[in-house]
């Protein structure tokens, strides 16, 4: 009571000092411009003040009522009957036992022509209210039936795991089972990507994942639900409701403002796809000769149809890229000028190949199965990619030449020529001058007619090529199909040429050989010598 009378005797002499008459200061009010500040009790607007107090501005006044307003409410124990107005000559308080909750002054009414008491009333009944709910909130009572909401919230989610866990067990025996009964290997062609052990493996693995999932969700919604019982930890569960369901909510956002983007994407991605299913069946007519365009070879086909759908695909990327999530931002730009960087520093000599190997299509210098010779190497053509050509040497050596080495370098096809007009084959045989030489054409022409691989039309011929000091040369040249056999052939007529100049006792003089003719005997085997004359 002491402290209240001398709250009202120094606000006394400070109207006293301050303002020279009430009428004055009534007058001096009514001028003034209303600024309303809301009291504002745990998102509740109670209501507005107009005026500060004490030096306190409008703002701060009210900010000091929502205070007391909370302090009050939230006690443990709360008596109705404390709740209280008292009038005074300059103040009218509305009070809470001892401690005053709002003070009223001439200044709250200057402007709305009703007197202190009145707008205390009015003032009481939304504090009295909001004090009320704060107390089953706060109160004794409120915290009793929330502990006992938030045992029970936390029961149910014990049981709930334990009823996971005994699930998910469940389900852990049965893919033991299943493993043992209905379980069957995957095979993909002759490899056997899963067995039974693996996969069960696998099943188990993704049972458990889906386990902790399960509970993560659980925990997800109960953790916020519990924090939420009490209001002391209600900001708490806001934030953590919003740490889950933010994210979704702007991923389902994201997908639902992309979905005309993923319109354009799929109309792209079809009218692609279906250009490519077309111009793969027409170049499969042209590669099995159904559909002949003239200058256009059959095994043109698979590669330009590569080209094309290379160049194809790389313009559908180009058309869907601006579509793409996240193509405007700067890291995905980054990511791409990097991958950009990488691709054109390392794939000079890539880009060389692939480009050598189209050519090398175009020109058909060779096919698949060719005998060629390259440089020094000759073989059979067993491998044509992009990077490599792969070939196979007589003595089974896979020799693998980069296409661009090929494009530098001077090819030989046997094949080709062996397919068209006939491949010639020669061999050089040289022979004295005493030898007539017509006996020498007889001789080779018919080596050449007995030789297994050789054609008889158009038929084997010699030519005389050269003149040297003690022998004369002859070629035996013949035409052959078979390009695939070319050494074996060779060898079959080496030796007949062999065998009948040494039954017709004639000497080969090529390649050289030394011989003394005093006495001593010629050059030939002892079954042979006696045709000698």
């Amino acid at each position: 009571m002491k402290k209240q009378i001398l709250r009202y005797g120094m606000a006394f002499i400070l109207s006293l000092c301050s303002f020279p008459s009430l009428h004055a200061q009534s007058d001096s009010l009514r001028a003034e411009p209303s600024i309303a500040v809301p009291v504002v009790v745990e998102n509740d607007t109670l209501f507005y003040l107009h005026s500060g107090q004490g030096g306190l501005s409008a703002a701060r006044r009210a900010e000091n009522v929502q205070a007391a307003i909370l302090q009050a409410g939230k006690k443990l124990f709360f008596e109705d009957d404390s709740l209280h107005i008292e009038e005074g000559a300059y103040l009218t308080d509305i009070m809470y036992g001892e401690k005053v909750l709002l003070s009223i002054t001439d200044r709250d009414v200057a402007t709305r022509g009703i007197r202190r008491s009145e707008l205390a009333k009015n003032y009481f009944v939304p504090i009295s209210t909001k004090i009320a709910a704060l107390k089953k909130t706060y109160g004794i009572i409120g915290m009793v039936k929330r502990s006992g909401l938030f045992v029970l919230i936390a029961g149910i989610q014990i049981l709930l795991i334990r009823l996971t866990n005994y699930a998910f067990r469940k389900l852990r025996r049965k893919i033991i089972r299943l493993r043992q009964t209905r379980l069957k290997p995957i095979v993909i062609r002759d490899y056997e990507f899963l067995n039974t052990r693996r996969q069960s493996i696998v099943l188990l693995f993704f049972s458990k994942m889906l386990k902790w999932l399960v509970i993560l969700i659980q925990l997800l919604f109960s953790v916020p639900m519990l924090f939420s019982v009490f209001p002391q930890t209600k900001s708490i569960a806001i934030t953590l409701f919003s740490y889950v369901f933010e994210p979704v909510k702007m991923i389902f956002r994201s997908m639902v403002s992309y979905i005309p983007n993923l319109f354009i994407i799929a109309i792209i991605y079809l009218c692609i796809r279906y250009t490519i299913k077309g111009l793969r069946y027409i170049s499969r007519e042209i590669e099995s000769g159904k559909l002949k365009i003239n200058g256009f070879y059959p095994d043109w086909a698979q590669p330009t149809f590569n080209i094309i759908r290379f160049l194809l695909y790389a313009f559908m990327i180009a058309m869907i890229y601006q579509y793409l999530p996240g193509s405007q931002s700067d890291i995905f730009k980054g990511i791409s000028v990097f991958v950009g960087l990488i691709v054109s520093l390392g794939s000079t000599t890539v880009i060389g190949n692939i480009i050598a190997g189209f050519v090398i299509t175009y020109m058909r210098p060779f096919k698949v199965g060719d005998r060629i010779k390259l440089n020094d190497t000759e073989g059979h053509v067993i491998e044509k990619t992009p990077f490599v050509t792969r070939l196979k040497t007589p003595k089974n050596e896979i020799v693998t030449i980069p296409n661009s080495f090929i494009m530098s370098s001077h090819t030989t096809n046997f094949s080709a020529s062996a397919r068209d007009y006939g491949l010639i084959i020669h061999v050089d045989v040289g022979s004295g001058y005493e030898v007539p030489r017509r006996q020498v054409h007889q001789l080779l022409l018919k080596a050449a007619e007995e030789t297994p691989g050789v054609e008889p039309q158009p038929k084997p011929f010699v030519l005389e090529t050269a003149l040297k000091d003690s022998y004369f040369i002859y070629q035996i040249n013949a035409f052959v199909r078979d390009a695939d056999h070319l050494p074996k052939i060779y060898s079959e007529l080496n030796q007949r040429i062999h065998d009948a100049f040494q039954e017709a006792g004639l000497e080969l003089l090529l390649p050289h050989y030394y011989a003394q003719r005093d006495g001593n005997p010629i050059a030939m085997p002892p079954e042979y010598r006696r045709n000698v004359k």
